[in-house]
């Protein structure tokens, strides 16, 4: 079991404005670190209010996230990767494969270079429609089918870790349909959860989409949905032991 350094060296967190990072970020606060820094893309999104009465040392542009990295390295303990364009229905494949998995590649390089600990956010979406099961067996990878772009993006660099034999140095976490508070700034890639509850407030009643599988009626369809709270105790475990691989 690894000894964590948390209380004086410093965990990285990228996206951290966004809905995962920021419950993380609240999380972490609430069992008492605030070493953390904070990278995101700023620029013209609202998502910064998630931020609100959070505790940091600093916020870092994306665009500076390698320069201080490379600046503070042997003050740093762990990164853990969260920021990604997460749009379903995102068609610039140039943007999503520089932004979730060019990206990804640097921060990982660097990260194993120096020995830091790096957790990642794969997704559910790697699994394209689930005829080949949803499992963390990683000899697996080669027979997923992503459904669309930012699956794809996604399944890339999983598929690049694994390449590169480094599935005993990382840890990926394929994220399944979470939902909870600081999703609000999604608009449409927010949780079916939330939309439910939005239609529920405004006209009494939830519209269900029609089924496409003959195995479910029409409104029948199942999914998995994982809570935020329950999400971000799993990233803090990862955080403290020294467990590797895909999850």
């Amino acid at each position: 079991m690894k000894t964590p350094l948390f209380n004086d060296q410093l965990i990285i967190i990228t996206g951290a404005c966004g809905f995962i990072g920021s419950a993380l970020v609240r999380h972490l606060n609430d069992i008492g670190y605030t070493n953390l820094v904070l990278v995101d893309d700023f620029k013209k999104s609202e998502k910064w209010k998630n931020l609100y009465n959070k505790r940091f040392l600093e916020l870092v542009p994306r665009d500076n996230a390698f320069n201080f990295i490379e600046d503070n390295l042997n003050e740093i303990e762990a990164l853990v990767h969260l920021g990604a364009c997460s749009s379903t229905t995102e068609i610039d494949g140039d943007f999503l494969l520089k932004n979730n998995y060019q990206f990804s590649i640097n921060l990982a390089k660097v990260a194993i270079k120096n020995n830091l600990r790096f957790i990642y956010a794969s997704s559910a979406a790697t699994y394209g429609d689930g005829r080949c099961g949803f499992n963390d067996n990683e000899s697996q990878l080669d027979k997923l089918k992503p459904l669309n772009l930012y699956g794809f993006s996604k399944h890339m660099f999983d598929k690049w870790v694994q390449e590169h034999e480094l599935l005993d140095k990382v840890v990926g976490l394929k994220f399944f349909n979470i939902f909870g508070p600081n999703e609000y700034h999604k608009g449409k890639m927010a949780s079916m959860v939330m939309h439910m509850y939005n239609q529920i407030k405004s006209c009494g009643e939830v519209s269900l989409f029609k089924s496409t599988d003959p195995n479910f009626p029409d409104g029948g369809q199942c999914r998995d949905f994982y809570y935020i709270k329950d999400v971000v105790k799993i990233i803090e475990c990862f955080l403290k032991n020294d467990l590797v691989g895909i999850y």
